[in-house]
This record gives C-alpha cells, structure tokens and sequence, in this order.
C-alpha cells in the first residue's frame, strides 16, 4: 500500500484530534465531568460582543480568585498573585474565539511553586472554559527570576500534559483548585 503525502497528512490531523479528545476526557473535564464551551456569536453587534467578552473576563478572575496557594491556607487572590486586572480578554471575532490572557505575580522573585501555581491557574481555566479560547499564562514581567523558563512551561501543551501525568503533581494540582463546600 502506498501513502501519499496528503494521506499522511490527513492520518496525523485525525491522530492529533484524537490525542487532543483524550487530553481533553481525562484531565480537562470540570467536576460535573462535563465539558464547557464559550463560542462567539457571528451575528452579534460590537456591543454584545463586548458585554461578552466583559463577561468572561469577570467569569475568568471569578474562576481564578478561588485558587489555594499550594504553601499557605489563603487563596491567589488573598496573597494578590491573582488580581482582576490581570486578566485580558481579547474577541478575535474572525478566528471565532477569544485570546484570554492571565498575568499573575508570585509572592517573591524566587518563589519555587510560580509554575505550580500557573499549571493550577491552566487547568482550572481549561476545565471551565474549554472551547473557543485561546489561553496563555504569563509571570508579570520583572516578577520572578526565571519567569521565561516557567511562561514557556506553563504554556506549552505537553509539559502540561505530561506534569498532569504525574500522580503526586496532579493531586497537589486538584487540591488547589478544588472548591471550598
């Protein structure tokens, strides 16, 4: 059997969308196992679509703000690591999806939990607000001393994937961004 270059193409788009469907039922469900999409109306006035994008923003930090410090008994947004202006959202009205930026500042500049806390903030968002969004997650500029190293890692799919993998990683991750009863 011969491949052509478009077959292959096509076995890998569809191995990709399989891999990404299982990422996506094993460790991107939210707690009701069920999964969430935000989509942007094609239809919508400019107004709507800012409403819209409003609403997300404050849907995103309501989301974030109730994040356990993996050291101390205070949430993110108790220490300020979390704050509401440090989330952007951004309509890419073409592309039909949002650009939703997350800043976030560790308590100190060498703090050794900042991409445990950005890997917490990653799944919580994605477990919440999964399709349709675009989500980088990023040290405020200045505020640690290896923020390149850990935006890179807390922004990259498969190291994700990967930390998630492991047991004990994935257990501190759940306990942080479990919420309160």
């Amino acid at each position: 059997m011969i491949l052509t270059i478009s077959s292959l193409l096509m076995m890998f788009a569809n191995l990709m969308q399989q891999t990404k469907k299982i990422i996506q039922e094993k460790y991107l469900k939210n707690d009701s196992g069920n999964t969430t999409a935000t989509t942007i109306e094609i239809d919508a006035t400019d107004e709507q679509l800012e409403e819209k994008t409003q609403e997300l923003k404050d849907q995103i930090f309501d989301i974030i703000r109730t994040i356990k410090d993996p050291e101390k008994p205070a949430t993110l947004e108790d220490l300020n690591v979390v704050y509401e202006n440090g989330v952007e959202v951004i309509n890419q009205r073409n592309l039909k999806l949002y650009t939703v930026r997350i800043e976030f500042n560790p308590t100190v500049p060498h703090c050794s939990l900042a991409t445990l806390i950005g890997l917490s903030i990653r799944i919580k968002v994605i477990r919440s607000i999964l399709e349709n969004v675009k989500l980088d997650i990023y040290i405020k500029e200045g505020a640690h001393t290896t923020e390149e190293e850990i935006n890179k890692q807390i922004n990259d799919k498969e190291r994700v994937a990967a930390a998630m993998e492991n047991p004990s990683l994935r257990d501190v991750v759940e306990k942080c961004i479990k919420e309160e009863e």
